[in-house]
């Protein structure tokens, strides 16, 4: 079956610089109801949250995705599992069972965190990290994502059609858009607000601040190994990661806050099923 394989950074609202294994695959299939009656110039966050759902429910069917009961599962809902209520959107969790670092949020607020990051980061670094993600979608960066690819794509029907509306989205033209968003990008601003968000939510909510330049220090020392050569293909517009560590320290000692961070990572024991077998006794 030939598909079209979109990565799932493509999707994502990054936070991270390393690619990721898992895929999202878009054909030629229909949506439904929420293809029908959105335009690019009333573009909702609604709008794009509708448009979001079900490209995150294929890569939820598409991907490993740890079952309530697994340790990773557990440690992200006793993290961040309680918040679940934003100003516009309801956030709901997973973790994908990849070696993969990453983390992303979207306009419907589906956070998907990978296990490969948990496996680097303790808890207060985790929840840097997932701030910053929904920090996007809370300052509807998303959302200004979703709907300049839907712009681009769909005008091209009203230009010649001559319409002053834009056309319903079409199976090929969202193929076209999942594509697109791979070279998306946010600005210097929109990612320093981002980070801003999580530093002001963990500070709201008591946790150490000091976690999110420490979270910062990580993926600036990974860079230099072996991914070094795709952060240097990232994108110009994100701030490096030292710099945003940097940032994050300043925020801290202005505010009086600022304590050399010390990591803590959780002690998770795996599970593993094991098979009991009965022996008798000889008489």
């Amino acid at each position: 079956m030939n598909t079209k394989s979109i990565q799932l950074s493509a999707l994502a609202i990054v936070f991270g610089f390393f690619t990721a294994q898992a895929q999202i695959n878009f054909g030629e299939r229909a949506l439904g109801a929420v293809q029908k009656g959105m335009t690019g110039f009333t573009f909702s966050d609604a709008d794009a949250a509708a448009l979001s759902k079900p490209a995150v429910d294929k890569m939820d069917a598409e991907n490993k995705v740890a079952i309530p009961t697994d340790p990773y599962a557990i440690r992200l809902a006793s993290v961040f599992g309680k918040y679940t209520k934003g100003e516009f959107y309801t956030l709901n969790y997973k973790v994908y069972l990849t070696k993969d670092i990453n983390a992303f949020a979207t306009a419907d607020g589906s956070v998907r965190v990978f296990s490969g990051l948990m496996d680097v980061m303790d808890d207060n670094e985790l929840i840097a990290v997932i701030g910053h993600e929904i920090g996007h979608v809370n300052n509807h960066d998303s959302r200004d994502a979703m709907k300049a690819l839907y712009q681009k794509e769909a005008l091209i029907d009203a230009a010649a059609s001559q319409s002053t509306k834009v056309a319903a989205v079409t199976d090929s033209q969202l193929a076209k858009i999942g594509s697109a968003m791979i070279d998306s990008k946010y600005s210097r601003k929109q990612e320093s607000e981002a980070d801003l968000f999580a530093y002001d939510f963990m500070k709201k909510n008591g946790y150490d601040v000091n976690a999110e330049e420490s979270a910062f220090r990580i993926l600036a020392k990974m860079s230099q190994g072996a991914q070094s050569s795709f952060i240097d293909q990232m994108m110009s517009s994100h701030p490096e990661s030292s710099l945003r560590a940097d940032e994050a320290k300043a925020r801290a000692e202005k505010d009086g806050l600022y304590k050399p961070y010390v990591q803590k990572m959780p002690v998770v024991k795996k599970t593993t099923t094991t098979k009991k077998t009965a022996t008798k006794k000889k008489k």
